[in-house]
């Protein structure tokens, strides 16, 4: 875990804890001067190459915190330097619910989930919106080759920190083409 990961998600109330629980001296040892944030190394920027999908939370300007799934073809989340990423917002739902939670808190909190290797990246970092129509250079170079999906907007992180987290809880899952079709899950809702 690198100082800036720590810097960032251990909070003083955090580190209470971890000294209740006896752990505190064990995360100290990492910590120290306050750090610049994480660049992201070949092996960062291979595995969020791979993904084809990852959560993504934010906060509301309420407060409610609120976690999205976002998926596309492997590779449409990019590394665009060693302090930033960003994908392509193809049309979806149209609730806007992380678009509007970034206009007022640009943080954000990505999870990377490598089901089948058992790995997981997070990711913290602050978020910009930018339309399609105001910035098409970066909305097409964010477009993923033969994916139809329409481009709505971009979203680019600037990553702040990052820690590979513990495999031991990862329950390897694995894609098959020979599954059941999908439930609507919506319409299951509605009837019960």
């Amino acid at each position: 875990m690198s100082s800036r990961f720590a810097e960032v998600a251990f909070t003083p109330t955090v580190r209470r804890l971890q000294a209740l629980d006896g752990s505190r001296a064990m995360y100290a040892r990492g910590e120290g001067n306050p750090a610049p944030a994480d660049p992201l190394g070949a092996a960062e920027a291979a595995f969020i190459g791979e993904r084809d999908s990852f959560y993504m939370a934010t906060v509301s300007e309420t407060g409610w915190p609120y976690v999205q799934h976002r998926g596309g073809p492997a590779g449409f989340l990019k590394v665009l330097d060693p302090y930033t990423i960003a994908f392509a917002d193809f049309r979806g739902n149209r609730q806007h619910v992380s678009e509007g939670n970034l206009a007022g808190n640009d943080r954000v909190a990505l999870i990377l989930v490598d089901y089948v290797n058992r790995r997981r990246l997070k990711l913290l970092g602050r978020a910009r919106v930018l339309g399609a129509d105001a910035e098409p250079d970066v909305a097409a170079g964010l477009a993923v080759p033969g994916y139809r999906a329409k481009v709505e907007r971009a979203i680019v992180i600037r990553v702040e920190a990052y820690d590979w987290n513990c495999p031991q809880h990862i329950t390897p899952r694995y894609s098959s083409r020979h599954q059941p079709p999908p439930r609507d899950w919506s319409r299951a809702a509605e009837s019960a």
